[in-house]
């Protein structure tokens, strides 16, 4: 493949992994300038752009490169803003060429507005409502028309790309229409915003900016655990805003009790309002979703091909949107309807990506990493609630996953009876059933234990 379709396979295996603001914030200017020597060389739009892909994202950069290209040593990135068009067949005309061009979702200009940060095409019309997600929508709904009133704070967890900041932003803008003040961001930008206030001393400007709304809408809400200042600002933050009736939403992984080193006092606050979870979309729900956004697209994909995107990719709203992507440009490109064999194939390293072996080591470092423990602890005979529960899930993890004797899983932690192994994992499966919050958070963690 050439260097524009190896940057579109990459996109679309980055773009599920991280928000959709980040994405579109840091990927959508960017494009493989050369390949050289087994390095790679990606152009960004400006200096800060390069600082911080080359410390956030660079990781996840070079595995995709990796996995979709093997001859790859390395990534090198370069300001540059000579952003080549996509590569097609001589028969293709400069026309065909942009038309491509403009039918990536990945570059489209997303006219965020620079007062709110709130993008306009994500409303409450082309959310597609299912079970996994119906009482979020309505939990949403009632607060667009009556913020400060019914849900303060409303709290939206689950996991990635299944369409939590979709609802904050359809939120936000039926707020911001009605004459409401509203602020949207993630907590790395409150987080970055606040140590630039410390560093240019200007505090005060900071707390005016954020208290100063109406409605308050921070996205991955748990990252700032562990962040003793900045949850300390939040706190009051958070505080003067409820005291005068404006209406703070949040969204989050996990539920605030799932956050480890959430300050206690946040987690009451954040479980004092609404909490509402967006699940996995079923087939059905999938498939809506797909032809919802081939609308206006101005291409046909016929059910077949639709369907073969639902029924490969099951627990990833963007990842959908990603495939269908890939295909609405090879339908482009060639300048005809897509079969489903070439849909297959344009989508072969999404649907036929290896899955990585797993074993007993993994489920423990990512139980111990989810829980923010250590493996030493999640070992041990320490009774302590916040050691018993993970210990008891990696255990049924290994039951689960593995398939492995109650025997054989005591001994690797231990020693432990096989009596007490069995008792761990009937726990589980029994709380499951009456846990909608314990059933997230187990889903959270095979999603972990499955990933390349």
């Amino acid at each position: 493949m050439d260097q524009y379709e190896l940057w579109q396979v990459v996109l679309s295996d980055i773009e599920p992994q991280i928000s959709k603001a980040n994405f579109v914030t840091w990927f959508k200017s960017t494009y493989i300038s050369s390949k050289k020597e087994g390095v790679v060389s990606i152009a960004v739009p400006n200096a800060f752009s390069k600082e911080w892909l080359e410390n956030k994202y660079n990781k996840y950069i070079l595995k995709s490169l990796r996995e979709t290209s093997g001859d790859i040593r390395g990534v090198k990135y370069i300001i540059e803003n000579k952003k080549p068009a996509p590569v097609a067949s001589q028969q293709t005309t400069t026309q065909n060429q942009q038309s491509v061009s403009d039918a990536q979702l990945y570059f489209e200009e997303l006219e965020i507005d620079k007062e709110t940060n709130l993008n306009p095409k994500y409303t409450f019309d082309n959310f597609v409502v299912g079970p996994s997600n119906e009482l979020a929508h309505a939990a949403a709904l009632s607060v667009s028309k009556k913020p400060g009133v019914l849900y303060n704070p409303l709290f939206i967890y689950g996991g990635v790309g299944l369409g939590k900041t979709h609802l904050l932003h359809a939120i936000g803008s039926v707020l911001a229409k009605s004459g409401k003040t509203v602020s949207y961001m993630t907590s790395e930008r409150f987080t970055s915003e606040f140590i630039s206030s410390i560093h240019n001393k200007d505090i005060e400007s900071f707390k005016h900016k954020n208290r100063n709304k109406d409605v308050l809408i921070v996205d991955d809400i748990q990252f700032i655990a562990g962040k003793d200042q900045t949850q300390e600002q939040f706190f009051h933050t958070f505080n003067d805003l409820h005291e005068r009736n404006k209406q703070v939403i949040l969204s989050s992984d996990r539920t605030p009790r799932s956050i480890p080193t959430l300050e206690e006092r946040l987690r009451s606050r954040f479980e004092g309002g609404m909490l509402v979870d967006i699940g996995y979309p079923n087939y059905e729900t999938r498939v809506a979703i797909l032809k919802a956004k081939l609308k206006n697209k101005n291409t046909l994909i016929t059910d077949p091909v639709l369907e073969y995107i639902a029924n490969n990719i099951q627990k990833n709203v963007r990842e959908l949107e990603g495939a269908l992507n890939l295909v609405i440009a090879s339908s482009k490109l060639n300048n005809n309807e897509i079969s489903l064999e070439q849909a297959k194939r344009v989508l072969s390293h999404i649907t036929n990506k290896p899955t990585k072996p797993i074993n007993y080591k993994k489920i423990l470092k990512i139980v111990a990493d989810f829980y923010e423990i250590s493996e030493k602890d999640l070992l041990s005979n320490n009774r302590k609630r916040e050691f018993v529960l993970p210990r008891q899930i990696a255990m049924f993890l290994m039951r689960s996953e593995l398939s492995s004797s109650y025997p054989s899983i005591g001994e690797k932690f231990g020693g432990k009876d096989h009596t007490t192994v069995m008792y761990a994992c009937d726990k589980v499966e029994k709380e499951l059933d009456k846990d909608n919050n314990l059933e997230q958070e187990i889903n959270l963690i095979k999603q972990q234990v499955y990933m390349d």
